[in-house]
């Protein structure tokens, strides 16, 4: 082992132990070692910045924004209601109709993201049906994965793999290369959590809930204990508030007066309900709508700053429920807010929205709010005007949406564009399969297309990016070219071939398999990709065998992300909404890892003779 070779081991040693105690971000990791790699000498300053251009990458940012059209449209949740309405209030033909639906739409988008948009649709059916979502969310999660194994650009992985090959002079993977083995594992596993789901909760009521079907603005205000909170005052002659910014009186930290909006007339004939960012500037007259902590007090309040309470009919958020909205959000595993206080983290500011209150571990939080410091599973009840919670939904790296009440389909943004994003889908899909253009330019195409129908706006496009998986990308690709150039890849191929002796290809194929996926429980699915893909590539060529079969093993095996609660932010998405343990991914998945492994070692040599 070299010299050269043994600095880029340990960069790689340290930023697996990065990733692992996930400090600092991934992306974080990844940038420092685009950085320290070149400083090493062991790939020159253009090998490094590689990654920036490679088309594999600039695929997998394109069709997040894709992804973005079809939920900005509302094609994902009219298939939720779609599985709703064919269930027929049966557990099994939801499991059914749930993983094929996941499944499909998270072969043409990411799988994460496809899981978050599922979350809130089986919260409510299983309200509906009486169901424990301890026996629907973790089907959720394995389906997403699942996913990830049915098209080339399902998932990131099987693009790097793709790539990878490329580079090592092969043709690369088609689009419906991985659909035979994914078919087949998504085949088996719903089979699998058909009989599985016995060992995550009770069987759900035979009998159907009665009334409403979807929990609705007064739900959330009971469960969280709003009811009798809220209020309505206009500004009185002479008040102290007339005037200034919002921001500068700090009614919530000394007072526990949470200013929601504020109603203005405008003329004789028109009203506005106008948003409280921290820049709206009291006039006489104005309305605020607020939720106020101390009830007890509220008279106290209103007299200090000469305010004359208004009365309300039910409460501010049924009245102006077009224009002011409620949402249920959980923290997102990588989110920035996690361990700041409502405070610290500045979210009115920020988002625009207010927490109105804070679950945690199922228990609603009594004490005052701006001085907690969210946790990873804390589920946040905000409020605010529509327009911020829409742009909420933007936000996957700090956010996911679990509970939508009923009242958005008021509001719907962009739902009357679905059958133009449906169109620019299957035109995206069609020129894929057709290979008469390069995959980048047919994902750029398609994305333009969703822009041209208005499916989606040039802010939600940016912001639909998850920057966070296209900067590890591109930073973690130093890293394999480091490995290949410094004799690394080669150490490996050799030390694989030694373990395997005289074995059959199929041994080999086994041991990738197992060795990603042990490494995926560590690395993210896409880093481990990176680099074992060009091992797997030159094993194959150390054999004198088609090196297809040994890449589709990794790229299978990245997806196969079952055995921990935190081996996929997939998994980690449903712990809260499922109530799970890490002991309940590993009774769980640890076995249908090993099925899969067991039908990718039989069946890929098959469809990918070696």
């Amino acid at each position: 082992m070299n010299y050269e070779l043994m600095i880029v081991l340990a960069l790689l040693f340290m930023a697996v132990v990065a990733f692992m105690l996930n400090k600092p971000r991934m992306d974080v990791v990844a940038v420092c070692a685009l950085l320290a790699l070149p400083l090493t000498g062991s790939v020159t300053l253009d090998q490094a910045l590689a990654g920036f251009s490679d088309s594999s990458v600039i695929v997998v940012a394109v069709f997040f924004v894709i992804g973005d059209g079809l939920v900005r449209t509302g094609i994902a949740f009219r298939v939720g209601d779609w599985l709703m309405k064919q269930s027929k209030n049966s557990e099994t033909r939801l499991i059914l109709l749930l993983m094929l639906s996941v499944a499909f739409l998270g072969s043409v988008m990411s799988s994460t993201g496809i899981v978050a948009i599922f979350i809130p649709i089986l919260l409510s059916v299983a309200t509906k049906m009486k169901a424990d979502t301890r026996r629907l969310m973790m089907p959720l999660s394995f389906a997403g994965l699942i996913s990830g194994m049915l098209t080339l650009v399902a998932t990131p992985p099987n693009l790097v793999v793709s790539g990878q090959l490329q580079l090592a002079g092969h043709a690369p993977f088609q689009f419906f290369s991985f659909t035979p083995i994914g078919l087949i594992v998504l085949v088996v596993g719903i089979i699998y959590m058909l009989f599985a789901r016995r060992f995550l909760g009770k069987k759900s009521s035979d009998t159907a809930t009665t009334g409403h079907t979807r929990i609705n603005f007064d739900d959330l205000a009971t469960e969280y204990g709003l009811k009798g909170r809220n209020y309505r005052a206009q500004v009185g002659k002479g008040s102290p508030m007339i005037g200034k910014r919002l921001s500068e009186m700090h009614l919530r930290e000394e007072h526990g007066a949470n200013i929601i909006a504020v109603e203005r007339r405008l003329n004789r004939l028109r009203n506005v309900v106008l948003d409280a960012v921290p820049d709206r500037v009291i006039q006489e007259n104005d309305v605020l709508l607020f939720d106020f902590f101390y009830p007890e007090q509220v008279n106290l309040f209103l007299q200090k700053f000469n305010l004359v309470s208004l009365p309300l009919m039910s409460s501010y958020f049924n009245e102006h429920s077009r224009e002011i909205g409620m949402v249920e959000v959980t923290i997102h595993p990588d989110s920035k807010l996690i361990d700041k206080t409502v405070l610290e983290s500045a979210f009115r500011s920020q988002y625009g929205l207010n927490v109105m209150g804070i679950k945690r571990q199922g228990e609603v939080l009594e004490n005052e709010l701006v001085n907690e410091k969210l946790k990873r599973g804390d589920t946040i009840l905000v409020v605010g005007m529509w327009r911020a919670i829409r742009q909420l939904q933007t936000m996957k790296n700090d956010f996911v949406v679990l509970t939508i009440p009923a009242e958005i389909d008021e509001v719907a943004p962009a739902m009357e564009k679905a059958p133009y994003a449906i169109i620019a889908l299957l035109i995206t899909v069609a020129l894929m399969i057709s290979g008469i253009f390069p995959t980048v330019l047919v994902a750029i195409f398609g994305a333009l297309l969703m822009g041209a129908f208005g499916c989606i706006t040039m802010d939600s496009a940016y912001k639909s990016i998850h920057w966070q998986s296209v900067i590890l990308i591109v930073g973690m690709f130093p890293f394999a070219v480091a490995l290949q150039n410094t004799g690394g890849v080669d150490l490996a191929v050799q030390f694989l071939l030694d373990m395997s002796g005289d074995a059959s290809p199929r041994v080999l194929l086994a041991m990738l398999f197992g060795i990603t996926a042990v490494i995926g429980l560590f690395v993210s699915n896409t880093a481990t990709a990176v680099l074992l893909a060009p091992i797997a590539i030159q094993t194959a060529s150390a054999l004198g065998v088609s090196p297809y079969p040994f890449a589709m093993a990794v790229a299978i095996a990245a997806s196969a992300a079952f055995m921990t609660p935190v081996s996929s932010p997939v998994n980690t998405l449903v712990v809260a909404p499922g109530r799970y343990s890490f002991g309940d991914f590993i009774k769980i998945g640890v076995p249908f890892v090993f099925i899969v492994m067991a039908i990718a070692v039989f069946f890929i040599p098959i469809l990918f003779p070696l």
